[in-house]
């Protein structure tokens, strides 16, 4: 006779076994988990959310790069024509007609900012109304609007010898595009979330915050490979990287801050720094990183490289700037011992003294900062408020020149560990 509690026990174990294989067979076939994507050559990344769409946007970022580059030229456009419209309205990017002045001679996707997008620089100066800057005791917003008006009054050269459109341009880079791209958006990495689309967007929110640093950077998407040296970023800085016969400035245009770190590469010692590949390698790992939902400290220390190396670059644009301004002394005062602000011999002088002074005055718009707020306060108290001329009397003349090549630059090789070689090379 057979026992029924005998047969139901050996069903049960085939049914448990059978049960089993099947999921252990479901779960060697199951593809459904994602594969970690892979470190890209360039700054392109597709969307978690949407399949075949881009997680990457930055248009408002790309736009004001372009005003603030176009500004300075249309300062020499404007300068004592007694109508700052234009330039005010550039600030206000208010104009939907409004050409974009980088584009001239080229041919482009974008023929008119609107075309990017209508962000613009005033509200992005009203962000920074808190920081006073040194020496001139007053914000970023109140000094660039005043120099504004003023070269429309006046001209672009003070009486004194200071370039209005050089103070107005890297003033402009420092308050908004660095501050943007460090203090604000880097700073908001840590506790951004990373796990869902932004209010429907295909992006995470620290993936969008990632990108709009990015976009403050400047660097084209194929900066790494689609420029072979850093001479290509510097005095070609845009690249038909899809071959389509025109120039995308969202894509294929190298602005501002990338600019400048090519030309620091190319004047440091051989093999001492590489401010474009150590910047933008860490955006493409840490936008990796993020992508992957990797742990935030991984993603923390591909930020600090960035924001540490970004004020590396304006630091040494900073020494180059004085380099040129104690040869033009020194050249100056060789071939007119009475040159005032001025004189004919003076323009070089007055050119370079207002982009050391307009980048000086940007390295304070970084949270993430290695210099001291009292080494800027010293740097901005030496260099002072105008360049210094053989007519201002030998002494006084000498005595400054002294402490560009001193107090100055001991400064800053002392706050970022520069090596003597590039101190001299920049």
């Amino acid at each position: 006779m057979i026992d029924k509690n005998r047969v139901l026990m050996l069903f049960s174990c085939l049914f448990i076994i059978m049960f089993v294989a099947c999921e252990d067979d479901d779960a060697t076939n199951d593809d459904s988990t994602p594969t970690a994507l892979q470190t890209p050559s360039e700054y392109v990344f597709n969307s978690r959310f949407s399949e075949g769409e881009s997680s990457v946007s930055y248009s408002g970022q790309v736009v004001r790069n372009l005003l603030i580059n176009d500004i300075k030229t249309q300062c020499g456009t404007d300068a004592a024509s007694g109508n700052p419209a234009t330039l005010l309205s550039m600030m206000a990017n208010d104009n939907a007609n409004q050409s974009i002045l980088s584009a001239d001679g080229l041919t482009t996707i974008q023929t008119k900012y609107h075309d990017i997008s209508s962000s613009h620089l005033n509200d992005r100066l009203d962000a920074v109304s808190d920081y006073v800057i040194p020496g001139y005791e007053a914000n970023a917003g109140t000094l660039v609007n005043g120099w504004l008006n003023e070269l429309a009054a006046a001209g672009k050269t003070r009486a004194n010898g200071v370039r209005l459109d050089q103070m107005i341009q890297k003033t402009l880079w420092g308050s908004i595009a660095y501050w943007q791209g460090t203090s604000k958006y880097m700073s908001k990495i840590p506790t951004d979330d990373n796990t869902m689309s932004d209010d429907g967007d295909p992006y995470t929110a620290m993936e969008h915050h990632w990108d709009e640093s990015f976009g403050y950077f400047g660097a084209a998407r194929d900066y790494n490979t689609g420029y072979s040296v850093d001479d290509d970023r510097k005095s070609g800085p845009y690249f038909d990287s899809n071959g389509d016969g025109a120039i995308d400035f969202k894509s294929e245009y190298n602005f501002g801050i990338s600019v400048n770190a090519a030309k620091r590469d190319i004047g440091a010692a051989d093999g001492q720094v590489d401010f474009t590949k150590a910047i933008f390698d860490a955006f493409l790992e840490g936008r990796t990183l993020i992508h992957n939902q990797a742990a935030i400290s991984d993603i923390l220390t591909q930020r600090d490289i960035i924001v540490n190396n970004w004020e590396k670059v304006i630091a040494a644009t900073v020494v180059h700037y004085v380099n040129d301004c104690i040869a033009d002394m020194t050249e100056l005062y060789e071939s007119d011992s009475d040159a005032g602000p001025l004189s004919e011999g003076s323009a070089n002088l007055n050119k370079h003294w207002g982009e050391m002074r307009g980048f000086t005055i940007a390295l304070q718009f970084n949270d993430f900062k290695l210099i001291s707020d009292a080494d800027l306060k010293l740097l901005s108290d030496t260099m002072g408020l105008k360049p210094v001329y053989p007519a201002d009397g030998q002494s006084t003349f000498d005595d400054y020149k002294n402490v560009l090549s001193t107090t100055v630059k001991n400064t800053l090789q002392s706050a970022y560990d520069f090596s003597d070689e590039n101190m001299a090379g920049w």
